[in-house]
């Protein structure tokens, strides 16, 4: 069922008050009742190319090994010896010999099942090869990415991520090549991403440089909300309306135009070129995409072909659909303090027939080819240069400033605009799980 995401009458009306970003007993109860129950992302499906290869997650003061298995199937178990606990590995690689713990040599195959251990023949409750294994969680795929949940209640992956499978069955996410990742560190609570990528009332300010590639006007953009927690915001790529270019000033539009052979100096005005314009290149196209090479816009419809849905999975996922990009952004909150967090961003380009380097939007031209994720602190900017006056620079340039604010006596909810419904829904489902409601 989708819901109107930017009705109020379907919220409750549940406050927002500051202490749900810095208190550490709202964390506690969130790692109680929340996060031990959702799907979490363990990385991305090309990472597993071999038996043996896997990957390893943390969150929080947990820690997670995702690993192929010979029949290609991937398992997941928790990353501690089923001995004393040691841990077992520490990065992502390949453990074709299976895993080996460093403190009392015990060997655990692919599979998690013990197959050597010293003085096997010591242990009054048996011999534990053979018998004792790594304790597993439930793992499966969808998207290109490997997800594991801690819950062995929990739904399916397909029923908690419904209906995102189904709305995006058209584009093929698992070809996409990650050109450009980060791990960042962000002084501010986890939440902050996915409020801020809930609305676009925020973009107008925040990025300028958006309205003329992505419609921002308040009635263009589709607002959705759906009963698990998941919602996403649908947008027009074409020229903002309401925010005209400068004369004489080559506008971006201009280029997507050329790109496929459509001539911008043909429309006699503005108006007619942004919105004749987008309905001409969906025609270009779906005309002209084979012989260009853009295999994945074989089944992409007209929206798909030329629409920015950007999608929040409840409750710290969001997923940018571009016509020839993927982008996967994804906070986690600090195992101890509230007030930070870690930022994943991969940009992520689907191949074209011809191109060895492609523009990851969030990044600037990237060779196609899958790349290693850096781990860098934000600091202020300065610890990402790479992604100065970026969209997502310019989001991380607010997020200390919002979390200091809610520390504030001079904050006690927040005054939401018809076009922000999906923020506080983000916020009474999370209350949902911490209430037992979910």
């Amino acid at each position: 069922m989708t819901i109107n995401g930017r009705d109020p009458a379907n919220l409750r009306g549940d406050p927002i008050t500051g202490d749900r970003y810095t208190s550490r007993e709202f964390a506690q109860r969130e790692w109680d009742h929340m996060w031990t129950r959702i799907w979490h992302v363990a990385g991305r499906s090309a990472e597993l190319q071999e038996e043996g290869d896997y990957l390893v997650h943390d969150f929080m003061h947990e820690s997670v090994i995702c690993v192929r298995q010979a029949d290609g199937s991937v398992k997941a178990f928790y990353n501690a010896c089923a001995h004393r606990g040691q841990r077992l590995a520490w990065a992502n690689s390949s453990a074709s010999n299976g895993f080996h713990c460093p403190y009392h040599g015990w060997r655990f195959a692919i599979d998690g099942v013990l197959k050597t251990a010293q003085d096997s023949e010591d242990f009054p409750q048996g011999n534990p090869c053979g018998k004792v294994k790594l304790r597993e969680l439930r793992c499966q795929t969808w998207g290109g990415f490997v997800w594991y949940t801690m819950d062995d209640e929990a739904p399916s992956l397909l029923e908690y991520l419904s209906p995102m499978p189904e709305i995006y069955r058209n584009y093929p996410m698992e070809t996409a090549v990650c050109v450009f990742a980060m791990k960042i560190d962000l002084n501010t609570n986890w939440k902050f991403a996915t409020d801020n990528f809930s609305e676009s009332y925020h973009t107008r300010t925040a990025h300028p440089q958006v309205p003329p590639w992505i419609d921002q006007d308040v009635d263009s953009a589709r607002h959705e909300m759906f009963p698990n927690g998941h919602g996403r915001t649908v947008q027009p790529m074409r020229p903002s309306l309401t925010d005209l270019p400068p004369a004489g000033i080559d506008h971006p539009f201009d280029a997507i135009l050329r790109q496929w052979g459509i001539d911008p100096d043909a429309y006699p005005d503005y108006k007619t070129k942004a919105m004749q314009g987008w309905l001409d290149l969906k025609a270009a196209k779906r005309a002209n995409w084979k012989e260009r090479g853009y295999v994945h816009y074989e089944h992409m419809d007209d929206e798909e072909l030329t629409d920015s849905p950007h999608t929040v999975v409840f409750p710290n996922v969001t997923l940018s659909f571009l016509p020839d990009n993927l982008i996967f952004f994804r906070t986690e909150p600090h195992p101890d303090d509230p007030n930070m967090c870690t930022f994943d961003l991969w940009c992520m380009a689907y191949p074209v027939e011809g191109q060895d380097t492609v523009d990851s939007i969030m990044a600037g031209p990237r060779p196609l080819r899958e790349c290693e994720v850096e781990h860098r602190a934000f600091d202020g900017g300065k610890g990402v240069p790479e992604i100065e006056g970026q969209i997502v620079y310019q989001d991380m340039q607010l997020a200390e400033g919002q979390q200091r604010g809610m520390y504030s006596r001079g904050y006690q909810d927040a005054y939401l605009s018809a076009q922000e419904t999906r923020v506080r829904f983000f916020h009474e489902v999370l209350n949902d799980y911490l209430e037992g409601r979910r």
